[in-house]
């Protein structure tokens, strides 16, 4: 049974399931009624967590970035195409804690931190819509593009 998502709460229930790593910060959707549902042990329930999240028939666990490849993979691919001169630099900044900010830092410096944040927005649209797609979500006619990305 089909159920109708919108963007912009797909969109910000996705950024939440991403903080830090897979697992601290989890987030379903009922497959009924098309409410998104956060957990997070940092915290007291944001949401009442159902006891039966994890029946797949009722609910649609929502996938962190790294299980969209919107990780590492996409930032060696975004050094590919727009960086290779600097692609070994950058496989060596992921080799450590701290990456990001350092690639930020690398970006920065290179005047390249809006294209990355744009090529990001752009992969994370298209993932997200994929993975609608496959699951049999449809996104409800009038929603919004992706918002501009966090720039902090």
């Amino acid at each position: 049974m089909p159920v109708s998502v919108d963007w912009t709460e797909l969109l910000h229930t996705f950024e939440f399931v991403s903080l830090g790593q897979p697992h601290e910060h989890e987030a379903v959707l009922c497959r009924k009624s098309g409410e998104f549902l956060w957990h997070t042990d940092l915290e007291e329930d944001i949401e009442a967590w159902p006891d039966d999240a994890d029946d797949e028939k009722k609910y649609l666990s929502i996938p962190h970035k790294k299980e969209l490849d919107l990780g590492k993979p996409l930032v060696f691919e975004f050094a590919r195409q727009f960086l290779p001169d600097e692609f070994n630099e950058i496989r060596r900044i992921f080799d450590r804690r701290g990456a990001y900010a350092r690639f930020k830092d690398l970006l920065q410096r290179k005047k390249a931190l809006d294209r990355w944040y744009d090529f990001e927005a752009k992969a994370t649209e298209a993932a997200l819509r994929e993975w609608c797609e496959v699951n049999g979500i449809t996104i409800e006619h009038g929603a919004t593009p992706a918002p501009e990305p966090d720039r902090r």
